[in-house]
């Protein structure tokens, strides 16, 4: 088996490791594999790499009963996880096992019938799907002997890789984006490690980092989403696992996820790919899309003109955690939409606003720009008849509204102001209904 090494770090030569069933790193554009390190490009072709595994064997039945016995949190999938089987009993912050709301005043608002449901990972501990990333990294960065704990971040991930690595006991310095929405910042500065603001946007905030990682400078650091990305990306699978126990062990019939770096889309696919392979669920069709911010939109656009390249953008969009101009799994994204039967769309900034309000309304989930993008994309493809509302569809909300109030705060104030009496109150027309 070839050996990989990453310049500028030690740790790349480090010994076999221990993370469950995660036999190697095998590249997805020419098949090449690679012993377990620090690794994220192929040295033959410079594709990108990611986890291969010795999945468990056995009968479906005796894997689901495992899996349910285990703990509500993403150590549950332990056995499908690139982490050591005593996972659990380490520091971490344990993300996971969130709601997945089953939205019937939004299906009719949608005029969705066949069964709608939200998968609302704001529920996780810093408020975002990126816990579930972070978590996995965290355990490699452990195997590998890392001390510090890093990352380029559109600003959720800065937040939870901050308390990931204050729970692990790792020093932490992360890097954004100098113009973030201050709820992100506040968040990821809160638990004590190094927070630096890069001029630009988030496509120079990861050229940085990937300078850092081959100098000194970075001797002994794990970026989460650079050279531990084949196990960070991982994480994203768990979702895939929960939407289909939770759904009873079945495939959603439709599925729309946010695109940023495009990493998460088909890692939820490589999950379902997987319960069908170990007959945890029936194999049957299921349809993939992704959303877009128009101000954000490389993947959507290179969709609808049929090509297969991505063509960077930059980015001009409220959903910030969502603006990747140049997104590393954008061609990978294409072939999953395509093959799958689903679609890449795009809504306007105005549009996001309107989906964040509608959720809030109609089922009491404040999500986030990203989420308002995911369901502004849906209300769109649903009007336009490409998703069937007659078909189970699943919709992700993958953080906290808190995080983005300035992109409904205009449109969300008191409905008046009154003095403490019962004539003022009806004066403003309140008293009725």
């Amino acid at each position: 088996m070839a050996v990989q090494t990453v310049a500028g770090n030690t740790a790349a030569a480090a010994p076999a490791v221990d993370l469950g069933p995660a036999v190697a790193l095998s590249c997805r554009e020419c098949g090449e594999r690679f012993e377990l390190g620090p690794l994220f490009a192929c040295a033959s072709c410079f594709g990108p790499l990611e986890v291969a595994y010795d999945l468990p064997t056995g009968s479906p039945e005796e894997l689901r009963e495992r899996i349910e016995a285990g703990p509500d949190n993403i150590w549950r999938y332990a056995p499908l996880l690139p982490v050591p089987a005593d996972v659990a009993e380490k520091p971490n912050i344990n993300p996971g096992f969130t709601k997945l709301v089953k939205a019937d005043n939004l299906a009719r608002e949608l005029g969705v019938t066949g069964g709608l449901y939200v998968k609302d990972d704001s529920g996780n501990p810093t408020h975002s799907f990126k816990d579930r990333v972070v978590a996995i990294a965290v355990e490699a960065a452990r195997a590998f002997g890392f001390t510090t704990l890093s990352c380029s971040s559109t600003g959720n991930l800065a937040g939870a890789v901050g308390a990931a690595a204050a729970r692990a006991g790792l020093r932490s310095c992360v890097f954004i984006p100098h113009d973030l929405e201050q709820g992100k910042v506040v968040m990821a500065a809160v638990y004590g490690g190094e927070l630096v603001g890069i001029e630009g946007n988030y496509d120079d905030v990861n050229r940085f980092c990937s300078e850092l990682i081959g100098d000194p400078l970075g001797e002994g650091w794990g970026f989460v989403n650079v050279n531990l990305r084949p196990y960070y990306g991982e994480g994203s699978k768990t979702l895939a696992y929960e939407i289909c126990e939770q759904l009873g062990w079945r495939l959603p019939d439709q599925i729309v996820i946010p695109i940023a770096s495009g990493s998460q889309l088909t890692k939820i696919d490589k999950g379902f790919q997987e319960l069908i392979k170990l007959g945890l669920v029936e194999d049957r069709p299921y349809k993939i899309f992704g959303a877009q911010a128009e101000g954000c939109s490389p993947v959507s656009a290179a969709f609808k003109a049929g090509h297969d390249v991505v063509r960077p953008q930059k980015p001009n969009t409220i959903a910030k955690s969502l603006a990747i101009g140049n997104p590393a799994d954008g061609p990978y994204v294409l072939d999953i939409a395509r093959r799958t039967g689903g679609a890449v769309e795009d809504v306007t900034d105005e549009q996001v606003v309107d989906a964040i309000k509608l959720l809030a309304r109609t089922e009491g989930i404040f999500g986030e720009t990203a989420g308002g993008v995911t369901l502004g994309v849906t209300k769109k493809l649903v009007e336009a008849g490409v998703i069937d509302p007659a078909l189970t569809t699943v919709v992700l909300n993958t953080g906290d509204g808190l995080k983005t109030l300035d992109a409904v705060s205009a449109t969300s104030q008191a409905t008046a102001t009154i003095k403490p009496s019962l004539d003022a109150f009806r004066a403003a027309g309140l008293a009725a209904g």
